[in-house]
């Protein structure tokens, strides 16, 4: 038992140092290093699936105007919602009924109407009967009409120069499909392509966004550079059309977006030259659950997308875990390090309570975790040196926050991180429904309206 424990702590350390280290300009790949001029504008299609997103759908509606874009289109899918998500978009849209004529392609519930918007005409509303998030994007994928296809959720503000980053990206005809980056919607100032605040907001707030900065400016930044990038966000994703339809769209399951990212893997894992990308320049902003109980829903809901898929795909993986990178860090790293390792430890530290006092056992406790605890709070720390090497700073008055949030994290985050895990991966094969997170309703501050193609304030 001590051997297994040891080689998996061995294994707990390496694959985050392995990603610190990655994750550095000196690792940069040729797509990161070379800028593109493209003389055109790809058209983009911007799918927002909403269900019951009262809350949030003004400041969805309004943020769309600050994109510094012509060739582009949203198209709302109502799926269903029970609440005023459709009496609002009409509100602040003023729809008119219109006709556009689906690919044919993909499979969902019906659409009763599609209307188009008589104040922005690039903006459209698909009014259809409640399928879930999947059904929504495949019936929003049969509506676009553009060559590029990005996906937002209801709570996502794209920044202005968003679309021209992922459009210049795409100008390299072997790229297929891209996440952009992602940060908390709490936290975003009247700079957000430079600052961040952490004024007003609770720890619950601060460590998540701990979380993604780690997640998103380290891990997925070095997995994207072994092309191994198992997950694009839906909270925004982009991806071709043609990519989308050959893979026959969007499965209904608890995590869509690790579900179509590994459709697109398996796709071009016969296509050498074909490739993912995590555009580090493209952000966009998020909101975040503010309770517990929201964060439990979420993060339940993640960890159990994560094994739906693993189940989903065990053939590709098992075929391809030593010839394609995202099949071995599938593998190797998030089941066997961050899953089975977590049992393995936890099943060790309660047996030899049990069974083993003695003093040797209480030396070894004290080392394993003084050693976790000091790597953990130092790899917190160059994970933010990442973030600002990005270009990002906080507000002043914000490091003592950050430093109480590094402490949070390390002490207490880590292990509810842990039970999370374990929880959800045991409760996937008992129930694989998910709850929707609550929206705060809170109003947001939204790029000033200098930035405002002037085409569109002439509108």
């Amino acid at each position: 038992m001590e051997l297994f424990l040891l080689i998996f702590f061995c294994l707990c350390l390496f694959f985050p140092l392995l990603h610190l280290i990655h994750c550095l300009p000196w690792f940069r790949e040729e797509d990161e290093r070379v800028k593109r001029n493209p003389k055109s504008e790809k058209g983009i299609s911007i799918l927002v699936p909403c269900y019951n997103e009262a809350g949030i759908i003004e400041t969805s509606v309004h943020s769309m105007r600050s994109l510094a874009y012509t060739n582009f289109e949203v198209i709302y899918i109502n799926d269903g919602s029970t609440d005023e998500t459709f009496s609002l978009l009409h509100h602040h849209l003023n729809l008119k009924q219109c006709w556009r004529a689906p690919l044919g392609e993909l499979s969902h519930k019906d659409v009763e109407k599609v209307y188009q918007s008589a104040l922005y005409p690039n903006i459209y509303v698909v009014n259809k009967v409640n399928g879930g998030k999947a059904d929504a994007l495949n019936a929003g994928i049969e509506y676009a009409v553009k060559e590029l296809v990005v996906t937002l959720d209801a709570d996502t503000i794209l920044t202005a120069p968003s679309l021209t980053v992922v459009n210049e990206k795409f100008a390299d005809p072997d790229v297929i499909a891209a996440g952009g980056m992602i940060h908390v919607l709490q936290t975003k100032t009247s700079n957000p392509l430079k600052k961040l605040s952490l004024a007003g907001t609770n720890m619950l707030i601060r460590v998540q966004m701990l979380d993604f900065l780690k997640a998103f400016y380290v891990t997925k930044l070095s997995l994207a550079r072994f092309q191994a990038l198992a997950i694009i966000s839906g909270a925004f994703g982009i991806f071709t059309k043609k990519a989308l339809i050959d893979v026959g769209g969007y499965r209904s399951s608890v995590g869509e977006d690790i579900d179509i990212t590994l459709k697109i893997q398996r796709y071009i894992a016969k296509q050498k030259k074909k490739k993912i990308l995590l555009i580090t320049d493209a952000i966009s902003y998020t909101e975040l659950p503010e309770t517990w109980k929201d964060l439990f829903k979420q993060r339940i809901r993640w960890q159990k997308s994560y094994v739906d898929c693993l189940v989903h795909f065990r053939y590709f993986f098992v075929k391809t875990v030593v010839t394609k990178a995202v099949s071995f860090f599938y593998i190797i790293e998030s089941f066997f390090v961050g899953i089975l390792a977590a049992y393995f430890t936890v099943g060790f530290f309660i047996t030899n309570a049990f069974l083993n006092v003695d003093f040797v056992y209480v030396q070894f406790i004290i080392v394993y975790l003084s050693y976790i605890y000091l790597f953990n709070f130092i790899y917190n720390l160059l994970a933010l040196r990442q973030v600002k090497r990005q270009g990002f700073s906080f507000e002043k008055g914000d490091w003592f926050r950050l430093f109480l949030t590094v402490l949070y994290d390390v002490f207490i985050h880590r292990f509810v991180t842990m039970y999370i895990v374990m929880f959800g991966t045991i409760a996937y094969f008992f129930n694989r429904d998910w709850q929707k997170v609550s929206r705060t309703g809170r109003k947001y501050e939204m790029d000033p309206v200098s930035q405002i193609p002037a085409y569109k304030r002439e509108v």
